[in-house]
Parts: C-alpha cells; structure tokens; sequence
C-alpha cells in the first residue's frame, strides 16, 4: 500500500518547552490514521508541522516519496495536504459555490470568474461527498455538519490526497456522525488518506485503521485499531491505569438551595420546568439536542429572564433578570462554548480568572493588580490548571486548562449555585477525569451542581439525580440508582415508561 506521508524523529519546541521529541507516524493511501493523546500531547503541533504553519527543528518528513525540506501552507496545498478542523474556515457572506472556487480555481486576483463552470464544479464536488446543499447557498445559512462538507468537497476540489480531520464530529448530533462516518468510508474507498484526531475514544473502532498514541509530546505506539481497545489506548494516553474516569463522591446532599416552580420561557422554548437542587448535589440535566437544556441554564442565569413561574433561592422567590443579578444572588455558569463565551482567549489567565470580580479588586477606577495575581493564582493551584503563569494568554492553555479558568472565573465569585453546560466538551480523558474530580469537591464543600451533558456516561456517572428533558421540559426526574442508559434515552424520546416519577 502507498505511503503517502511519513514523518520521521521529529522534533519541537517552543521557548524552551519541547512540544514534540523524535515523533514518527505514516499515513498509507485509503486508511484513516487516528492520533489519540491528552491535550498537550503535541497533535495540534504535529498537524501544524504538517500543513507547513511550523517548521520542524529536526527530523524529516515525506510526502508522496519525496522529503520535504522546507514546507509552509502553499507547498503543503500544493502537495495534496488539506486540514478540517472543528470550527469550519469558511467566508459566512460567500455562497458556496464561491468558497469552493477559492479554493480549487487557480490564477490570481484578477483572474476572469466562470460562473457557470464554478456553479457546476460545485455541484459535482457536493455530489462526492453526498451533500444534498444548494450551491448558491450562502455558507452562514448552513448548519455546522454541511459547513464540514463544503469544506471538504473543497478540500478534495483541490486535489487533496491526504486530509486532516480535527475533532470533526464535537459538534455533531448521532445522525450527523453517522452521515460524516459514511462520507469518510467512501473517501478512503477513493484512496485519500485521512488523519483522525478525537477526543471520543469510542468512535475509533468504528472508523479508524491503525491509531497513533502521543504522551507529552513523545510517540508512544502505533496500533492496528483491531488490536486495541478503548481500556488500553487510555492506559497508553496517560501512562497509568484509569480506573476512575467518573470518580463519584458520595455526599449526604443538604437543604434546597435551587427550585423552580412551573418556569417558563417564551423566548427560548422552556416550559413548566419544576426541579430542586440540594447543597451538595449534582443534578444532570440529560436530553438529546433541541430538548431546551442550554435554553434553561440561560433562564437560571438571567440570560434570558423567565416570563412565567418562579425561581426560589434557599425557600425564598427571586427575579433573576440579568446575568450580573445571578452573580449577586451566587448563581455562576459555565456556558458550553467555552471558547466564543466561557474564556477570552486573547486576555491573560489572571484577568480572565477575575472578569466576574472585577468590582472587589479595584478601588477609585484602578484595578490592584498584585490582588489580581494573588486570586489567579490561588486558582491555578487549586485547580490544578496547567499554565507557564497567571499572565499567559488563555487562548495558549490546552482545551482542559481552558476549561478550568473558566471554572474558576465563577469560582471567584463565591456561588452557592453553579451550573456546568457541557463541562468536558472537546477535552482529553485525562483532562475529563480531573474536570469530574472538582466537580465532586465542589459537591462535598456544599455547592449545588447543575452539571448539562450529552454524553449519557458522564451523567449517569456523575450525577446523584438526573432530570431528563424534552421539547422544553423536564419530563422526569431519576435517583441515581434507579437510571440507566435505556430509561434515560427513553424519556429524552418523549416516552414516559410506567413506574417512572414524573418532575
């Protein structure tokens, strides 16, 4: 079989820090090649090698037979190497069509646009990768899993011969998977190479031919995907055994500290929800997607105030009409995208950590920027954030460490109340046990956690009672020890089964 690309004792860092030491990996023609390991691992470092945005400092790398002195993105295009990540590359204002054309049409600024002939090239490349997408669409109309096709049908477009997908199903529903699990089966059947990066080690048997494992910025093994399960490419990821990726602790649970009576919201679909939260909690919200659990973390946080029912802290009704009122009544959130909402990537870990304190650390208009340090920092310890220092920028922390600043941004306001939306979205496994880790000290020092997931595991480890949602309400209410996969999946279908306690 061709080998296509080949990597060999690749090395590099970055001001000292050695991202990657002596990796080697190869991608053979028609296979899917997955790159597994924790954030930091160095995959994003060696996918970035590979489109020519880094250069190695030593090593050597092939593509198509030939060594590669000197890559950068225009010699890694021109040699068939296209990259997908999770947050599509698109023009939002550009039809399709005219995304593709950018990509595939050679010529410069100036050159003359055949529309009929880009209309038709479009159609074409849709077809390949089965998207059923209008080409005069306009790319912002479309939903995230046609953003992927498009950039795909581009990718192949310009004759992609080996094709990065980076964490490419994050954002996806089950049916979304399945439709990209089928494209990427026919792509592979047409010869293309693709390499897989997941977080979602389940996905992996389905999908991949061989899987690569990367630890702290070492090649630790290559294994056929048949020969390995899901157990042992975790201990391969971490090093050790991981017993625990849920580590529940147990807690005798307190008062109420949160309840709603009949809540609605017209504005984002929420109704009649009625729940209770007790100090020392954890309360999964479970549902499939649409069924209004994101909708109702932002009517508890003010976001978008209720217009009906009532909200109840420790017994006692309150109107939470704003964001800045949730924080003054100890509620915080931790929203789902983390990235566009949750952190600032640009600003400082220190200044990220006190966004939502802003007002105890600064006297006369001045911030005290020593008190700033002092909170940060206290953070980092506590949390365990990985960071170089409190004045690193955010957007430079892996996806886990991302995750625990935005924690802690919420942390510093002292909640009695705190509401996690997707807390392990996108991060390692390593990094997930640590995030469940502080979730369960959370619980024990007497918070009330609202934890929101997709992932029936995580919810069904981690929660002492789970409310499942559908079309907008709580349609009942599980004890940890009676809810298992099937109940749960049920009621988020809308099914009702007897014996089970309606919220």
């Amino acid at each position: 079989m061709e080998t296509l690309l080949r990597l060999t004792a690749i090395a590099k860092s970055f001001g000292g820090v050695q991202a990657l030491k002596g990796v080697s990996f190869d991608l053979r023609a028609g296979e899917v090649h997955a790159i597994v390991g924790e954030n930091g691992a160095g995959k994003s470092t060696l996918i970035k090698l590979i489109t020519g945005a880094h250069q190695p400092d030593s090593g050597t790398l092939e593509i198509g037979g030939r060594e590669i002195e000197r890559n950068d993105p225009g010699v890694a295009r021109a040699l068939g190497i296209a990259a997908i990540y999770q947050q599509p590359a698109l023009f939002p204002d550009l039809t399709v069509a005219e995304n593709i054309g950018l990509r595939v049409e050679a010529g410069g600024a100036l050159r003359l646009v055949r529309w009929r002939e880009r209309r038709k090239r479009a159609v074409e490349l849709l077809q390949r990768v089965g998207a059923d997408i209008a080409p005069e669409s306009l790319v912002r109309e479309l939903t995230m899993p046609q953003q992927q096709l498009v950039e795909i049908a581009g990718a192949l477009g310009g004759n992609a011969r080996v094709l990065i997908l980076d964490e490419p199903t994050a954002s996806l529903s089950d049916r979304e998977v399945e439709n990209l699990f089928r494209v990427i089966r026919e792509l592979r059947g047409q010869g293309v190479g693709m390499i897989y990066i997941s977080h979602r080690l389940e996905e992996l048997p389905q999908i991949a031919d061989r899987v690569t494992v990367l630890r702290d910025g070492s090649y630790v093994g290559t294994r056929a995907m048949a020969e390995v399960n899901r157990a042992e490419m975790i201990r391969l990821m971490v090093g050790r055994e991981l017993s625990a990726v849920f580590p529940k602790i147990a807690v005798e649970p307190g008062g109420v500290v949160l309840e709603t009576r009949n809540l609605c919201c017209r504005a984002s679909g929420v109704r009649d929800v009625s729940l209770t939260v007790r100090a020392g909690e954890i309360l999964g919200l479970a549902g499939l997607v649409g069924a209004g659990r994101t909708e109702l973390a932002r009517v508890l946080f003010g976001l978008t105030p209720a217009d009906g029912g009532e909200i109840l802290l420790r017994g006692k009704p309150v109107v939470v009409g704003s964001a800045t009122r949730a924080v003054e009544l100890g509620i915080g959130y931790v929203p789902e995208d983390r990235r566009r909402h949750g952190v600032i990537l640009e600003m400082p870990v220190a200044a990220n950590t006190t966004l939502a304190v802003l007002k105890t650390i600064a006297s006369g208009g001045f911030l005290n920027f020593g008190r700033e340090r002092q909170i940060a920092e206290s953070y980092v310890q506590r949390l365990g954030t990985k960071t170089p220092s409190v004045n690193t920028p955010v957007g430079n922390l892996s996806g886990g460490n991302q995750q625990k600043v935005a924690l802690a941004r919420w942390l510093a306001t002292g909640p009695s109340v705190i509401i996690l939306d997707e807390p392990t979205q996108g991060v390692d496994v390593g990094a997930k046990a640590e995030i469940h880790r502080l979730m369960g000290e959370l619980a024990q020092r007497g918070m009330a956690v609202i934890m929101i997931s997709s992932e029936l595991p995580e919810v069904l480890g981690m929660s002492d009672r789970i409310a499942v949602m559908h079309g907008g309400a709580v349609v009942a209410t599980l004890d940890r020890a009676d809810a298992t996969q099937e109940k749960v999946l049920e009621l988020a279908l809308g099914h009702v089964a007897d014996g089970m306690v309606a919220a």
